[in-house]
C-alpha cells in the first residue's frame, strides 16, 4: 500500500518544499520518532522540534513557523494546520488503500420490518435494528450494534462495535424498601456526522428523548444517561459518564474518566479535564479541573483531613484579622 507524494499534495493542498519530488513513494504515515525514508510524518507541536531534526521521514508536514527548521532537515509540506492535514492524510490513505465499505445489511443482522434503513447505510454483522428505528444515509454500524425501538441515527455516522443505543435509562421509584420501574417512554435522537466508540451506551429518555447533536464524537466505553442533551461538535474521551438529564453545550470536551452529575448544565466551550467530577453547573466557557493529585497514601490522608478543616481555619483567620484591627 502506497501513495505518491504528489498525489497527497494534489488532494490536500499545502506547499511541497525542500527539494522533494512529487514521485516519491510514501509507504506509510508514521510518527516522527519512528518514521523511515519511505514515510510521511508530521509536527504539530513545536516542543517536539528536536524529534523533527532527528527524523528520517521522507517528508514532514509542518506549520509555516516551523518551515525553516524542517527545511534544515529535508523535504516538508507546509500547511496552516499540520494536525488537521495529518488527519486528512489518514482519510486519504484509507480511501485509496482500503476496500470500500459495502452498503447494505449483513446476512447475520436483524432489522425489524418497521425500521427504516437508508439504502446507502451499512449494517454490520450481528447488528439489531428494532421496530421504528431509523438509520440515515451513509451511516455505518459496525458489528453487534443495537439500535433500540424508535431511535434515530442521522447521516454519515460511524457506530463502532458493541454500541447500544436506546437501552432503558436507570429510572426507579422507591416504595417501602423496594423499587418500582419507571418505564422509559422516550427515544434517542442522534444527528449527522456523529462517531460513537466501541461499547458505548446511550440510554433512551424517560419521557423526552436523549439527544446527541451533529458532529459529536464519543470515545469507547462511555455512558450517556437518559434525557442527556449533548450539543454540536462536543467530544468525550473514554470512560466518561454523564448522568441523566445533564445538558452539555456545543464545542465542549470532556477528558477520559470524567463524570458529569445529573441535571447539570455546561455552557458552550466548556472543557473538563480527565478524571474530574463535575458537581455543579458551569455557565462560563473555560477549562475546569477537579481532581486531587495522587500521592503516598499516608500523606494523601493527611492532606485530605486538612482540606476538611479549611472552612473552620478560614473562620479562625477572619476572627484573628478582626481582633487585630480592633487592637
Amino acid at each position: 500500500m502506497s501513495l505518491l507524494l504528489g498525489h497527497i499534495v494534489d488532494a490536500l493542498g499545502g506547499s511541497l518544499e525542500g527539494g522533494a519530488t512529487r514521485d516519491v513513494v510514501i509507504s506509510r504515515i508514521a510518527p516522527l520518532e519512528v518514521a523511515g525514508p519511505g514515510d510521511l510524518s508530521f509536527l504539530s507541536n513545536p516542543r517536539y522540534q528536536q524529534q523533527l531534526a532527528a527524523s528520517r521521514a521522507a517528508c514532514v508536514i509542518v506549520a509555516p513557523a516551523m518551515r525553516d527548521a524542517a527545511l534544515a532537515r529535508g523535504a516538508c509540506i507546509v500547511a496552516d494546520n499540520p494536525y488537521v492535514y495529518f488527519a486528512r492524510a489518514t482519510q486519504l490513505w484509507r480511501q485509496r488503500n482500503a476496500p470500500a465499505q459495502q452498503a447494505g445489511v449483513h446476512a447475520s443482522a436483524v432489522v425489524d420490518p418497521m425500521a427504516l434503513v437508508h439504502p446507502t447505510a451499512t449494517i454490520g454483522p450481528l447488528c439489531v435494528v428494532e421496530r421504528g428505528a431509523q438509520v440515515g444515509a451513509g451511516t455505518i454500524l459496525k458489528s453487534r450494534v443495537t439500535v433500540g425501538e424508535g431511535c434515530t441515527i442521522g447521516a454519515r455516522c460511524i457506530v463502532h462495535a458493541g454500541v447500544v443505543i436506546g437501552a432503558d435509562g436507570f429510572g426507579f421509584a422507591p416504595e417501602q424498601g423496594q423499587w418500582v420501574k419507571i418505564e422509559q417512554l422516550g427515544a434517542v435522537r442522534i444527528g449527522d456526522d456523529v462517531e460513537i466508540g466501541a461499547n458505548t451506551c446511550i440510554d433512551r429518555g424517560a419521557l423526552q428523548d436523549t439527544v446527541i447533536e451533529d458532529g459529536v464524537k464519543l470515545d469507547n466505553l462511555i455512558q450517556i444517561g437518559h434525557n442527556v442533551h449533548i450539543g454540536k461538535h462536543s467530544a468525550m474521551a473514554g470512560c466518561v459518564g454523564v448522568a441523566g438529564s445533564a445538558t452539555i453545550g456545543a464545542h465542549c470536551t470532556v477528558g477520559g474518566g470524567a463524570i458529569v452529575l445529573g441535571h447539570l448544565e455546561l455552557a458552550d466551550n466548556v472543557h473538563i479535564s480527565a478524571a474530574t467530577v463535575v458537581t455543579r453547573s458551569l455557565t462560563r466557557p473555560g477549562q475546569y479541573t477537579g481532581m486531587f493529585p495522587i500521592d503516598d497514601n499516608a500523606r494523601w490522608e493527611k492532606n485530605a483531613a486538612t482540606l476538611k478543616q479549611l472552612h473552620s481555619l478560614r473562620e479562625r483567620i477572619k476572627a484573628l484579622e478582626q481582633a487585630l484591627k480592633a487592637a
